[in-house]
């Protein structure tokens, strides 16, 4: 991807452009400066612009979840009905591998809509509290430091014994006391590998549990039948555990989604992996990406009422 105006924007040079590990860019006579990303961003001024535009709302609360080990806030957003009596919660989480940033434009889109004007936002911010946690990698992300797999393990292999990382210890304290047995839904957004078979669909991955992957499904019915934006998604790409990649290893270290399917009253808990920059042919940019959080959380709405 480029950018010609410091990272506000960017662009796809699409396919043409790139041959093995490189590629071939023209920069335009009146650029000064050029910028370029095997992905599209997304940094700690990015969500500051979102926090800007919604400024004073009162259905959204921005805190402070821990200091990574850089000594950046590590941040987590409260939206929705804020007065402690919401029948539903709902956990929110990215960027557990701090690479995977189309996942941020995903998770944003979800937020605009809690916020906004559509029947959509209005149930939501009326029955349901969301705690969200943009940044699990807060370092990795403004370090560009990818972050999978690094040793001795990632964030998303922090979820066992004595987590390492800031973040996941105080979110692990933090989710049992909030959610008092009321966590009805958790996601946590990635993106898969960069190019391949099976990585550029959108799925959902399934955990050990057959009664929550059951609910997996049953949201996934309702993604697939009320998708209004570009973006392709099929339940029938999900990955199921036991297939492919997805299956127990031996002293596998545990995962935000297995973790979370183990809190109290929990239905749903699950990754959902969403493409680097093209889900069936069709790219995947900031606009499509937002798109796609606003068709997750016009499902999240039908699951929930459904459920109660």
């Amino acid at each position: 991807a480029v950018s010609l105006d410091l990272g506000k924007t960017w662009q796809w040079l699409g396919a043409d452009a790139v041959q093995g590990a490189s590629f071939r860019y023209q920069v335009p006579p009146t650029a000064s400066e050029v910028r370029f990303s095997m992905n599209i961003p997304y940094f700690e001024s990015d969500l500051r612009a979102f926090l800007r535009r919604h400024s004073g709302n009162p259905s959204l609360e921005a805190r402070v979840l821990a200091q990574s080990g850089k000594g950046r806030p590590i941040e987590q957003l409260r939206l929705g009905r804020l007065d402690g009596r919401a029948p539903h919660r709902v956990l929110l989480t990215a960027r557990h591998h701090a690479c995977e940033s189309l996942a941020s434009y995903s998770l944003e889109g979800i937020l605009e809509t809690i916020l906004g004007v559509s029947d959509d936002g209005r149930w939501l911010r009326e029955n349901v509290e969301f705690l969200v946690v943009p940044f699990m990698d807060k370092d990795g992300v403004e370090d560009g430091d990818q972050g999978k797999n690094r040793r001795p393990h990632d964030h998303n292999r922090d979820y066992n014994g004595e987590s390492i990382h800031a973040s996941v210890r105080a979110l692990r304290k933090l989710v049992p006391t909030w959610a008092g047995g009321r966590l009805d839904f958790a996601l946590d957004m990635h993106c898969p590998y960069i190019r391949g078979e099976g990585n550029e669909t959108i799925l959902f991955v399934g955990g050990p549990s057959e009664a929550i992957w059951s609910e997996v499904e049953r949201f996934s019915r309702l993604l697939e039948s009320t998708r209004r934006g570009p973006l392709e998604y099929r339940r029938t790409d999900n990955l199921a555990y036991g297939v492919s990649w997805n299956r127990a290893e031996s002293g596998r270290l545990k995962s935000f989604d297995t973790w979370a399917s183990e809190q109290p009253g929990i239905r749903f808990a699950s990754t959902i992996e969403i493409p680097y920059a093209e889900a069936r042919g069709v790219p995947v940019t900031a606009e499509s990406a937002r798109a796609l959080g606003t068709d997750l959380a016009h499902a999240l709405r039908i699951y929930l009422q459904q459920g109660q």
